[in-house]
C-alpha cells in the first residue's frame, strides 16, 4: 500500500495544531508514543542519516537528526543496526543521483528482512519528478519520500509511515513558509552551519539548484543572531553562514545586507570564528572585503566560484560578471587581506567552450594561484537550458579536464609553505586518522595541521608553530 499523497497536501488530523512549528512538536510525541510501544515488542529504535550532497544537505541532515532523536530515535553505530535510514540528496550532478541509487540498491535485502525498517529519501534530487517516479516504481522498498521544501515535516510524515505500515510520498512546491526552531542535532559541539536564506535567484543556465530548492528566501537577522547566539552559549566556537548566494542576503525583504548580518553576527561575544559559503562574485562587495579586513574572527578564506575564466562562455551561464571583472576583484582581495587563502570550483566542457574558451581559464588559474580548486565535468540537467545545447566530445573533455588538474596543482603548490615557521591559531577537529597521538586541526584560512597533543584538545583552538609543509597540509608542534 501507498499513502500517496501525489506532491502536496497535508493529513488532516483535528487534534493536531496547525501552526508551525508546533504542529511537528505534537507529532514527535505522538511519534515517540509508538516507538515505545513497538520498543516493547523488540523494536531497536535506532536511525541513521546518510549526507550525499553540499553543506545545505549536511545542515539538512542535522535537523533530520534532531527529530528523529526528538521522535525516541537513537543514533545507530552502522546501517546494519539501523531501523530508520534516511538519505538527504543532491542533484546538481549526474553522478550523485547514481550514487544515490547505488546505495539504497544495496540496502534491499536489509529493508525485506529487517522487519518494520523505514528507508527515507529527502533533499533536492526529490524536487525532480522523474527521479522521484523512478524511486516508486524501481524500488518499493523505500517507505518515504519527501523533498527540501518539507524537511521539517519529518515527524508527521515518520508518524503516517508508522501508523498505516506503508509507503508516504509528499512533495510540494511551495517554497514560501520558513519553519524554524525545530531540534537539531550537530555532529560536533564546537562547529555548527547556520541558514541564513534558502533557495536562488541567479538562474545560472547549467543549474538545477533554483528549480529544486525554490527562489531565493531570506530568514528574519534577528532569528539567525538568536540561533548564533544560542550556538555560543551550547560551546560553540565557530559557525558558517550558509546560503546558495550569501551576497544577495536580505534583498528579497526589508532586511539587512550581508555585510552588515555579518559584522553583528562577528560581534556576538566568544564567538571565535567565522566562516560563509557560498558568494557569488558579481556582487563581492568593497565593504565586504573591508569587513574581512577588520574582523579578526573572521575566517581569511574566501571561496570564490569561477565556473570559467572564459567571458563568452561565463555569458552563456548566465554568471554576470566578465574575466577581467574576476581578476579585478581577486586584486582587490588580495591587496586588502594579504593572508587570504582563494579557492574555487571550475567547470570543464560547457556547451559550446572552445580551446580558446579553456585556455582563458587555464589563464586565471596561473594568475590567481588558487589555494585549491573543486574541478568537475560539465552535467546536463534536465530542466535547465543549458541541457538543450551541443556538448563537448568526452575526448576533449578529458583531455581539458586532466589539463586542468595539472595546473590547479602547480598553482597551488607555489602556495605551499609560506607559513612555516610561523605560529598559528588552529581549531582542533578530530584524532590524525593515520598518526596515533597526533591530532587534525584548521587555521583560519581553511588549510589542515597535523601535530602531537591529547585528545582533551578537540574543540579547542590551540598556539602552534608549523614545522614543514606537505602539499595541502602541514606538521606542526603543539606549543
Amino acid at each position: 500500500m501507498e499513502n500517496n499523497l501525489d506532491y502536496g497536501g497535508s493529513e488532516w488530523v483535528p487534534e493536531a495544531p496547525s501552526g508551525e512549528p508546533e504542529r511537528q512538536y505534537y507529532f514527535m510525541d505522538r511519534v515517540r508514543e509508538l516507538v515505545e510501544r513497538k520498543k516493547r515488542e523488540g523494536y531497536g529504535a535506532s536511525c541513521l542519516v546518510n549526507v550525499i550532497g553540499c553543506q545545505m544537505s549536511a545542515k539538512d541532515a542535522e535537523k533530520l537528526r534532531g527529530i528523529l532523536k526528538g521522535c525516541g530515535y537513537r543514533e545507530a553505530e552502522s546501517e546494519d543496526d539501523a531501523d530508520v535510514i534516511l538519505f538527504t540528496t543532491c542533484t546538481v550532478r549526474e553522478n550523485a543521483n547514481q550514487k544515490l541509487y547505488g546505495r539504497i540498491g544495496r540496502l534491499k535485502h536489509q529493508c525485506e528482512r529487517r522487519k518494520g525498517m523505514i528507508l527515507g529519501i529527502t533533499g533536492c534530487m526529490m524536487q525532480e519528478k522523474d527521479e522521484v517516479e523512478t524511486i516508486r516504481k524501481r524500488y518499493p522498498y523505500v517507505k518515504l519520500i519527501f523533498g527540501t521544501h518539507n524537511v521539517y515535516k519529518l515527524a508527521e510524515l515518520l508518524y503516517r509511515t508508522l501508523r498505516r505500515d506503508e509507503r508516504t510520498v509528499e512533495i510540494i512546491d511551495d517554497t514560501s513558509l520558513i519553519v524554524e526552531n525545530l531540534p537539531s542535532l550537530r555532529k560536533t559541539g564546537f562547529r555548527a552551519s547556520v541558514n541564513i536564506s534558502y533557495g536562488c535567484n541567479n538562474f545560472c543556465t547549467y543549474c538545477i539548484v533554483p528549480y529544486v530548492r525554490g527562489r531565493e528566501k531570506s530568514r528574519s537577522s534577528e532569528e539567525i543572531l538568536r540561533e548564533c547566539r544560542d550556538l555560543v552559549r551550547d560551546g560553540v566556537k565557530e559557525i558558517m553562514l550558509l546560503g546558495q548566494n550569501v551576497n544577495s542576503y536580505g534583498l528579497d525583504r526589508e532586511e539587512l545586507r550581508f555585510p552588515e548580518l555579518l559584522r553583528r553576527v562577528s560581534e556576538i561575544p566568544g564567538l571565535r570564528r567565522i566562516r560563509f559559503m557560498t558568494p557569488n562574485p558579481k556582487d563581492f562587495s568593497e565593504e565586504l572585503i573591508d569587513l574581512i579586513g577588520e574582523r579578526e574572527n573572521i575566517c581569511r578564506h574566501i571561496h570564490l566560484p569561477l565556473q570559467s575564466g572564459s567571458t563568452e562562455v561565463l555569458r552563456r551561464m548566465n554568471r554576470h560578471y566578465t574575466k577581467e571583472s574576476y581578476l579585478a576583484l581577486v586584486r582587490r582581495i588580495r591587496k586588502k587581506l594579504p593572508d587570504v587563502s582563494l579557492t574555487t570550483d571550475i567547470i570543464v566542457g560547457f556547451p559550446g567552450e572552445s580551446e580558446r574558451d579553456f585556455q582563458d581559464t587555464m589563464d586565471v588559474v596561473r594568475r590567481v594561484g588558487f589555494d585549491s580548486a573543486f574541478t568537475f565535468v560539465y552535467s546536463k540537467r534536465s530542466g535547465t537550458p543549458a541541457a538543450k545545447w551541443e556538448g563537448v566530445s568526452e575526448e576533449l573533455v578529458k583531455d581539458r579536464f586532466h589539463r586542468l588538474l595539472d595546473a590547479v596543482r602547480e598553482s597551488s603548490s607555489e602556495n605551499e609553505g609560506r607559513d612555516i615557521g610561523k605560529v598559528m591559531e588552529v581549531l582542533v577537529e578530530e584524532r590524525d586518522r593515520e598518526k596515533p597521538g597526533f591530532l587534525t586541526g584548521r587555521l583560519s584560512n581553511n588549510i589542515l595541521v597535523h601535530f602531537r597533543g591529547g585528545e582533551r584538545l578537540i574543540g579547542e583552538l590551540v598556539s602552534v608553530e608549523l614545522l614543514e609543509s606537505r602539499g595541502f597540509y602541514y606538521m606542526g608542534r603543539l606549543l
